[in-house]
């Protein structure tokens, strides 16, 4: 039991670092952070860093990088905005073009990186100053201004439903949301016990879905006290349950785990190791296709110099969620929560009054030290 809850010991640390955290914070601003309306904005705000660190974290988990989603979040919201303004508002052609565009930034780098066997650093480095170029000349290095309001609805809008009051369907899609990740989860666990893998004393696995359940319902509970439902949490909430379901229950979502564990010894089992990088760097430059729509919806306009810094925060966010530097181990959940640590150090300093420029260094040291703490718990295993 003992030797379980050390080697899980990352994964049940991050959701109290979250935790501790969001409390310390509290305490300094008379517990500003825990007002509904500030729970809805600091969601919206982060959203599109947590459908990047979905994607990051099969990067990594591969035991790959990718430097260049901040420039294909700038590249993809552009094209998004001038599609939706060339077709006279066609949000549906906006969203192909967009999606498109990003599948195809993530299969060449993918190419380059899974069949030309050039380090994915250096692929990825590349693209993000080529991609980057590429914004500037889309935009003309000037803000695209959007036609009308419809399209920062993806961003800012509410789900409205007709047929029940938005604030009460934002209660009832809370107790939805957490049973399938907990029916998800049963049945993670009862896979890996029938194929031998060590798994959670009962008594912890029950203990971990209360505090996960808790967590969940007390943020749509927060949701229901303010305008309901987000449109961004639906987007994230889909993205969490899909790539969750993939990672655990599928062929390709195992393979990514034995890639990143030992790549020699997968290719020996019959894996396709190059097939599967490439599809995984497709999937980044979707998610980051998808990131850069939430972020031209939420500021309204699309703008040559956005996504700056992003691929910092994801893949922060990932290795603070419990993902290995070296590759094999990560959890999608964990991704989320890492993204969230860093929303919540964000959202804190900010309702302090503290200028960007802390904001900053405190990321920097959170980094280190979660990066430091992967390579300890390596140390300790081996």
């Amino acid at each position: 039991m003992f030797k379980i809850i050390k080697q899980n010991q990352k994964h049940f640390s991050m959701y109290m670092v979250l935790l501790l955290i969001f409390t310390a914070f509290g305490f300094m601003t008379d517990f500003v952070n825990f007002t509904p309306r500030n729970i809805t904005n600091l969601v919206i705000q982060n959203s599109y860093i947590l459908v990047l660190a979905i994607g990051m974290v099969l990067v990594i988990i591969t035991g790959k990088i990718d430097l260049s989603v901040g420039a294909t979040v700038a590249f993809t919201g552009a094209m998004a905005a001038i599609v939706y303004n060339a077709t006279n508002g066609s949000m549906l052609l906006s969203l192909a073009a967009c999606m498109l565009a990003g599948a195809a930034i993530g299969a060449f780098q993918g190419y380059w990186v899974a069949y030309l066997k050039v380090p994915a650093f250096i692929v990825t480095l590349a693209g993000m100053l080529g991609f980057r170029g590429l914004t500037y000349v889309l935009t003309s290095i000037k803000p695209v201004g959007l036609m009308d309001d419809n399209f920062k609805k993806v961003a800012s809008g509410f789900i409205e439903p007709s047929f029940m009051d938005g604030k009460v369907l934002a209660l009832v899609v809370g107790v939805v949301f957490l049973l399938i990740m907990v029916v998800m989860d049963i049945q993670n666990r009862r896979t890996r016990s029938r194929l031998g893998f060590d798994v959670l004393p009962m008594s912890l696995f029950i203990v971990k879905n209360l505090f996960i359940s808790v967590i969940i319902f007390w943020l749509f509970y927060k949701f229901s006290m303010d305008r309901g439902i987000p449109n961004v949490i639906v987007i994230i909430g889909l993205l969490v349950i899909a790539f969750t379901f993939m990672m655990n229950n599928t062929v390709f979502g195992r393979s990514i785990y034995a890639i990143g564990g030992n790549a020699k010894s997968a290719k020996l089992s019959g894996i396709n190791a190059e097939r599967v990088e490439f599809y995984v760097f497709v999937i980044m430059g979707v998610m980051a296709a998808i990131s850069g729509l939430i972020f031209t919806a939420y500021m309204n306009q699309a703008m040559p110099q956005a996504g700056n810094m992003f691929e910092l925060d994801a893949i922060s966010s990932v290795f603070i969620g419990g993902a290995s530097a070296t590759g094999g181990v990560g959890t999608i959940i964990g991704s989320v929560i890492g993204g969230l640590v860093m929303g919540v150090i964000n959202n804190g300093m900010s309702l302090m009054n503290m200028g960007a420029e802390y904001q900053l260094v405190v990321k920097a040291l959170v980094l280190l030290l979660a990066v430091w703490y992967d390579l300890q718990n390596n140390k300790k295993s081996a």
